[in-house]
């Protein structure tokens, strides 16, 4: 009884160990606390070494559990979302980190029980395990139109060594091998001198050695050609952003950003998500004071906005970016493709509207529609037009999603968003290093505009060159080279989850075929 009793207080220590180290491996905290390249390899160490033993049921529970706690620890800022600035009911704060949380915990589970059965089948090594973990961060990517947030590969954004391997695997790749190092350490340790585990320390030396040599190689040479671009921080409080009285002092507030930044030679002047308190389509002042705007600096502007069109009686609202060129002209425009679920629209409106509505409509009385999809738009240059990718925020987060405006033509991608939301939270935080991996992945540089921070500069290699404080006004401007990516873009560019699909391949192999045993007769 004492021994049981033992066992599972052991159990229980090293699943808090795993909950802890889940929450450390991501930025935390509003000065973003970062000490993931150390507890990024513990998470699965300690998760593998907490279900050790159990059946795939039992070991399914137990890292449900441990892994609501987690990532409803990670996602402690949706409390403020929904709460500070949603004016939702605290309950509601409660609850929409929770349910998030359960969604994420159903892949840990997943993997858990997969684990277990292959633990159970004498093939549950390092490889197999990081095979497994790496398939079911693919499939939250998509699955229930997905919410890949504190995938484990963001852990090690600052790890050179593994970021020189998302150009070809994505941000997956890096998953993989943080999940095999610390799998491999684990079973070093509990299980001794295996085959097993030699294997897995031995692949993951092979790993990081690769990943150290595709890094010295580096990217292609920057060409000669250089553009000037700035990047906007109006620093608006989400509880006055939408309000009339603040309009014309939001106004004020980025033609003032936009006319230092062209002072100092920006010739391309990004503003964050949502930064015009209008709509850009359906007012006609507010679009000439937009275009005398880009007139007067001689400057090309990308202003996030509304798009407003009719639709029969109805009006469609948009998450927009819209150009204006150095001539006044609004020249493009691009539609948020990716929404939020609950945020910008209510999933399953018919069964759900008359309970819940979406928090960030902004001057919507309605849900946010989708764009069309992902795709380059040519932005007027001092050298001719020059392709380049606007995603929206929430995009942000879709690997596959943001490799096509690469895919499409993409010269470098404009990030925008609104991160006012998170408040002082670690947020702001993780999803600079969402966006860094997009850069990694894509090898394009990324200029990031966002209204109350972190707005960046972020180099192909995935490294944070210049960025802003939170909470602050201000401006970034830097000189961005104008290289077309190599060939259509990176491999991932090119070719995608090829990778993850792998890892998803090789990890059902593993645990479904058939197994033999020492005689080589085959067992189910």
């Amino acid at each position: 009884m004492a021994g049981a009793r033992h066992l599972g207080l052991r159990r229980l220590g090293l699943l808090a160990g795993y909950v802890a180290a889940t929450l450390l491996s991501f930025p935390v905290g509003g000065a973003g606390f970062d000490v993931g390249w150390l507890f990024a390899w513990l998470g699965p160490a300690f998760l593998w070494m907490g279900i050790r033993g159990l059946a795939p049921r039992r070991a399914a529970g137990v890292a449900f559990a441990a892994a609501l706690i987690a990532h409803a620890a990670v996602l402690h800022w949706i409390y403020v979302v929904t709460v500070t600035y949603g004016h939702a009911p605290r309950i509601a704060g409660v609850a929409a980190p929770l349910g998030l949380a359960a969604y994420m915990a159903a892949h840990t589970a997943l993997f858990a029980a997969l684990a277990a059965r292959l633990g159970a089948r004498g093939a549950g090594g390092p490889l197999a395990l990081a095979a497994v973990w790496t398939a079911t961060d693919h499939l939250r990517s998509f699955s229930l139109s997905g919410f890949p947030w504190a995938t484990l590969g963001y852990a090690q954004h600052a790890n050179p060594a593994l970021l020189a391997l998302a150009p070809w695997t994505g941000v997956y790749g890096l998953s993989f091998v943080t999940v095999l190092g610390g799998v491999a350490a684990a079973q070093w340790l509990v299980e001794g001198r295996s085959r097993s585990a030699g294997s897995g320390l031995a692949a993951l030396l092979a790993l990081l050695a690769l990943g150290g040599v595709l890094g010295l190689r580096g990217v292609p040479p920057d060409g000669e050609a250089m553009l000037r671009v700035a990047v906007l921080q109006g620093n608006i409080d989400q509880g006055v952003k939408w309000s009339p009285d603040w309009a014309e002092h939001t106004l004020g507030i980025y033609e003032e950003l936009t006319r230092a930044s062209a002072a100092q030679g920006a010739a391309w002047i990004v503003w964050p998500e949502t930064a015009v308190p209008g709509s850009v389509t359906s007012d006609p002042e507010l679009r000439a004071r937009l275009g005398a705007l880009a007139r007067d600096t001689g400057a090309t502007l990308v202003v996030g906005g509304v798009g407003v069109e009719r639709d029969g009686e109805a009006l469609r609202f948009f998450d927009s970016a819209f150009v204006f060129t150095p001539a006044g002209e609004l020249e493009a425009r691009y539609d948020k493709a990716h929404l939020v679920p609950y945020g910008e629209y209510v999933p399953l409106r018919g069964l759900l509207g008359r309970f819940l509505s979406a928090l960030a409509r902004g001057i919507a009385n309605t849900d946010v529609s989708p764009g069309a999809g992902p795709r380059a738009l040519a932005l007027p240059a001092p050298g001719g037009p020059v392709p380049a990718g606007v995603p929206i925020c929430y995009e942000l987060l879709f690997p596959d999603l943001m490799r096509r405006f690469v895919g499409d033509g993409a010269q470098l991608l404009l990030a925008i968003t609104n991160d006012a939301w998170y408040g002082r939270t670690g947020a702001p935080h993780q999803f600079l290093a969402i966006t860094a991996l997009r850069a990694a992945e894509s090898r394009v540089w990324i200029a990031r505009a966002a209204n109350t921070g972190i707005s960046a500069f972020i180099d192909p290699r995935g490294r944070v060159q210049e960025r802003t404080r939170i909470f602050e006004r201000g401006f970034l401007v830097s000189d961005v080279p104008l290289r077309p990516p190599p060939s259509g873009g990176s491999f991932y560019t090119r070719r995608g989850d090829v990778f993850a699909w792998s890892c998803w391949i090789g990890a059902l192999v593993v645990a479904f075929a058939p197994r033999r045993d020492p005689e080589g007769t085959r067992r189910s």
